[in-house]
Protein backbone atom coordinates (compact mmCIF):
# COMPACT_ATOMS: atom_id res chain seq x y z
CA UNK A 1 0.00 0.00 0.00
CA UNK A 2 1.47 3.40 -0.93
CA UNK A 3 2.67 5.48 2.01
CA UNK A 4 0.09 8.28 1.59
CA UNK A 5 -2.78 5.77 1.85
CA UNK A 6 -1.66 4.32 5.17
CA UNK A 7 -3.60 5.26 8.23
CA UNK A 8 -2.74 5.35 11.92
CA UNK A 9 -3.56 1.64 12.24
CA UNK A 10 -0.85 0.66 9.75
CA UNK A 11 1.72 -0.66 12.19
CA UNK A 12 3.31 -3.85 13.41
CA UNK A 13 4.31 -4.90 9.90
CA UNK A 14 7.69 -5.68 8.42
CA UNK A 15 9.54 -2.70 6.89
CA UNK A 16 8.97 -1.92 3.24
CA UNK A 17 11.37 -3.55 0.82
CA UNK A 18 12.05 -3.15 -2.88
CA UNK A 19 13.14 -6.29 -4.72
CA UNK A 20 14.51 -6.13 -8.23
CA UNK A 21 15.32 -9.23 -10.21
CA UNK A 22 18.78 -9.31 -11.71
CA UNK A 23 18.43 -11.72 -14.61
CA UNK A 24 15.53 -10.05 -16.46
CA UNK A 25 17.32 -6.70 -16.26
CA UNK A 26 20.66 -8.20 -17.30
CA UNK A 27 19.05 -9.89 -20.31
CA UNK A 28 17.80 -6.60 -21.71
CA UNK A 29 20.92 -4.50 -21.12
CA UNK A 30 23.66 -4.54 -23.74
CA UNK A 31 26.35 -2.61 -21.85
CA UNK A 32 27.32 -2.08 -18.21
CA UNK A 33 26.17 1.54 -18.54
CA UNK A 34 22.77 0.47 -19.84
CA UNK A 35 22.49 -2.06 -17.02
CA UNK A 36 23.21 0.65 -14.44
CA UNK A 37 20.60 2.94 -16.02
CA UNK A 38 17.96 0.19 -16.05
CA UNK A 39 18.59 -0.60 -12.39
CA UNK A 40 18.46 3.11 -11.51
CA UNK A 41 15.20 3.53 -13.44
CA UNK A 42 13.61 0.50 -11.78
CA UNK A 43 14.54 1.58 -8.25
CA UNK A 44 13.30 5.17 -8.80
CA UNK A 45 10.08 3.78 -10.31
CA UNK A 46 9.43 1.60 -7.27
CA UNK A 47 10.29 4.39 -4.82
CA UNK A 48 7.83 6.65 -6.64
CA UNK A 49 5.09 4.03 -6.26
CA UNK A 50 5.94 3.73 -2.56
CA UNK A 51 5.15 7.43 -2.19
CA UNK A 52 1.93 7.09 -4.21
CA UNK A 53 3.15 8.52 -7.53
CA UNK A 54 1.36 6.85 -10.44
CA UNK A 55 2.80 5.76 -13.78
CA UNK A 56 0.73 8.52 -15.39
CA UNK A 57 2.32 11.16 -13.15
CA UNK A 58 5.79 9.74 -13.81
CA UNK A 59 5.12 10.11 -17.55
CA UNK A 60 4.03 13.73 -17.00
CA UNK A 61 7.30 14.35 -15.17
CA UNK A 62 9.30 12.72 -17.96
CA UNK A 63 10.57 10.00 -15.64
CA UNK A 64 8.92 7.01 -17.31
Amino acid sequence: MPLPQRGAGYSGLLPDKITIYRLPIERTARTPEELAERVRHTVWHEIAHHFGISDERLRELGKY
